[in-house]
């Protein structure tokens, strides 16, 4: 199991938007913006599938993911990857879904993509770049 450090959850938390990348079972690659977003732990991040398409079947045929954060005033980055699971129902679900939904009718809050971090890459430019954190 990896546990972020605080450096790293200030990061996540200051970027708003997120891009995710995902593949098929074929490697056929997708990347798409997250923003309903949320780090629940050390090791566990939920994104609520409010429009996913793409992302979403090749999730359920390949549950490897990475997700790049980025801070603009520090230049600090970071990429993490993980295996995720989908949920349509359940307590984590209604909970994030409830909290989502309070933005706006214009989310449909589908399902819930919890994501297991599994490494943590550094990102930053520099002679660190690239390598893994965690």
């Amino acid at each position: 199991m990896v546990a972020l450090s605080g450096e790293i959850k200030e990061v996540f938390t200051r970027t708003k938007v997120m891009p995710m990348a995902t593949a098929s079972k074929d490697g056929v690659p997708n990347v798409a913006p997250m923003a309903s977003i949320q780090l629940v732990g050390d090791d566990t991040v939920w994104i609520m599938d409010n429009y996913m398409v793409k992302t979403l079947e090749n999730l359920q045929e390949n549950p490897v993911t990475a997700l790049y954060f980025y801070d603009q005033d520090t230049k600090r980055c970071f990429q993490v990857k993980g295996s995720t699971e989908i949920k349509t129902s359940g307590p984590d679900y209604e909970k994030f879904r409830d909290q989502v939904r309070t933005k706006g009718h214009q989310y449909p809050a589908k399902s819930l993509i919890v994501i297991k971090i599994t490494d943590i890459f550094e990102c930053t430019p520099g002679k660190e770049a690239g390598k893994k954190v965690l």
